[in-house]
């Protein structure tokens, strides 16, 4: 089972990036669950929301509070939260931020498999928004490889419509322009 837990900020998308992943893992014949952590959110403030993947039936029902990946759509997070808190010792850290994954792991004191994209740069340029959390999903599939990029097609165009096209150039963008740091 892959469990991932997602920082971001409220209306950021990183909610809708759980659903999105979840209905396409199970249109994928996996099983999956996605689900928010709900406080006083509001938008801009930090928010979590968590995804688990496996495929045999998933049984537990509690959060996630060691994940196998932590997916950060935002980087102005890294010092405002503890990203890598609970983070596997072999986990994957994965970060939206135009720095190298080297940058990243010394800025964080993280020794652990390191991976950056520059998403909003990405999302700007295909989409016309600084919106990422879609092409944080083409960097999360290259890191877990449970399931390939095709398998996102259904649920983005179910989602977004006339737009899921952008969202998909974005996410294979990203699939493809990764850095990552072992």
């Amino acid at each position: 089972m892959i469990e991932v837990r997602w920082h971001g900020r409220g209306g950021q998308g990183a909610v809708t990036s759980v659903e999105l992943l979840a209905v396409a893992a199970i249109s994928a014949g996996k099983y999956a669950q996605g689900f928010p952590s709900f406080g006083p959110e509001r938008r801009g403030a930090p928010v979590a929301a968590f995804s688990r993947i496996d495929d045999k039936k998933i049984k537990v029902r509690s959060g996630i509070y060691q994940p196998d990946v932590v997916v950060v759509l935002d980087s102005s997070l890294v010092g405002m939260v503890n990203v890598t808190e609970g983070l596997k010792p072999n986990g994957i850290l994965i970060v939206n931020t135009p720095k190298s994954p080297e940058e990243m792991k010394k800025e964080l004191n993280f020794s652990g498999t390191t991976a950056t994209v520059d998403a909003t740069g990405i999302a700007r340029k295909e989409m016309g928004v600084p919106i990422a959390n879609t092409t944080m999903i083409g960097a999360l599939l290259k890191m877990i490889g449970i399931m390939d990029l095709d398998a996102m097609k259904e649920s983005v165009e179910h989602r977004f419509g006339r737009i899921a096209q952008k969202n998909l150039t974005a996410m294979k963008r990203a699939y493809e322009e990764i850095k990552i740091s072992n």
